[in-house]
């Protein structure tokens, strides 16, 4: 393929407050780990801690017990349409008593659905989202202590750049005043009319992850010093997280070129969906410090010092956005693939040939969730501008899977 070498001039990393060597040792020396974030009964993942290496992509130590992979055919049960009418869904975040949040990205909402019923309470309006192209209101998460603070956090496209913020949820006041005043936890993420990224997440570690596009310019993802085509790691508050790859930085992987799926497996490693331009898209295992290629590789084979991905698809079978681990294996929406795609895994590798779900009947698919057990939420998008929408979209349907 064609290395392009265009960049933007001016996207660089906003400089924040380090973390004091003190904290960080005494973070990194009581890291632990429990259930995970994507994979659990708990999608805040706020059960447990642990150090870096241990959410990262690694292969179990000689001498220990091999993994076991899951089947190589699995199927998909929808039990049932959960609720329609969404505008462009984009972000779904499960809350605790069952009931889930889905925001809006053209419409800059977040709606609360109830789980049981399907009726939908909105939130309110997130104010400074300036929708544009691939961007808006995109990702959302929960606090991993939202059971005491009540916060969601949200990644969105702003006038100037891409930008995280986290927003008190208080549901005893009236429909539409629900969302306190956000509270802006990081900035200067590179913007554009595509390649927004815009995936959050929570993981084991109660780190704030993040995956970001390079905004149609190709140069910032091997740019160590830019925001664009990275998956980011920080704490709560914004700041780079103890133990990342590279010194006061909240870069954590580099050479993306638009990630828009991350989740835990259940080991604890971290994987990514990511879109390619015109031959592979992929799945990736996630080490820290890792180079994934782009724009000098797309798919498998990019030689010395990038990272291969774990799967790859042609774009027309995929165009991956979110993606969730259940019943050992990864799932993952595609977009213009309109199919639920299932990589049964061993470790950081494919124990099998994916296998494709749900093909073209219900159109393009941006968000899967962990429900639980056997259990996902999906979430259509075919309200995007993209897509060809029918009278009930968009969509949220639980999944049985195996």
């Amino acid at each position: 393929m064609t290395r392009r070498t265009r960049r933007v001039e001016g996207t660089k990393i906003v400089q924040r407050r380090a973390v004091p060597a003190v904290l960080a040792a005494a973070l990194l020396l009581t890291a632990g780990c429990s259930s995970d974030s994507s994979g659990g009964a708990d999608p805040s993942g706020a059960d447990g801690s642990s150090s870096p290496a241990s959410t990262a992509a690694q292969s179990s130590p000689a001498g220990t017990p091999a993994e076991q992979a899951p089947p190589a055919k699995g199927s998909v049960k929808v039990l049932r349409t959960v609720a329609t009418g969404l505008d462009s869904p984009w972000g779904l975040a499960p809350l605790p008593g069952g009931d889930l949040l889905v925001s809006s990205r053209d419409e800059a909402t977040i709606t609360r659905v109830d789980a049981e019923s399907g009726k939908k309470t909105e939130l309110g309006e997130v104010p400074g989202v300036s929708p544009s192209g691939e961007g808006g209101l995109l990702g959302i998460a929960l606090s991993p202590d939202y059971a005491s603070d009540h916060m969601v956090y949200a990644y969105f496209t702003s006038a100037s750049d891409n930008r995280v913020v986290r927003m008190l949820y208080d549901g005893k006041k009236p429909a539409g005043e629900q969302l306190g005043a956000p509270d802006t936890v990081f900035r200067g993420i590179p913007k554009g009319v595509i390649h927004n990224g815009g995936r959050i997440a929570f993981g084991p570690d109660k780190m704030l992850y993040a995956g970001t596009g390079e905004s149609g310019d190709t140069g910032l993802s091997q740019d160590k010093e830019s925001l664009g085509g990275k998956i980011l790691r920080m704490t709560p508050d914004g700041e780079p997280a103890p133990g990342n790859p590279f010194p006061d930085s909240p870069v954590y992987s580099l050479g993306h070129r638009n990630v828009q799926g991350l989740a835990w497996d259940g080991k604890q490693r971290l994987f990514a969906s990511e879109f390619g331009q015109d031959t592979w898209d992929e799945l990736n295992a996630i080490k820290p410090g890792d180079n994934y290629g782009w724009p000098e590789a797309e798919g498998r084979g990019g030689g010395s010092g990038h990272h291969d991905p774990v799967a790859q698809w042609s774009t027309d079978e995929a165009s991956p956005s979110g993606i969730a681990y259940a019943a050992g294996s990864v799932w993952m929406a595609g977009l213009r693939g309109e199919r639920l795609w299932r990589i049964p895994l061993k470790g950081t590798e494919a124990a099998a040939d994916p296998q494709a779900f749900l093909e073209g009947e219900y159109g393009r698919l941006r968000t899967v969730a962990p429900a639980g057990g056997d259990k996902l939420w999906l979430v259509t998008s075919n309200t995007d501008g993209r897509g060809d929408a029918k009278g009930d979209d968009d969509r949220v349907l639980e999944l049985e899977v195996k």
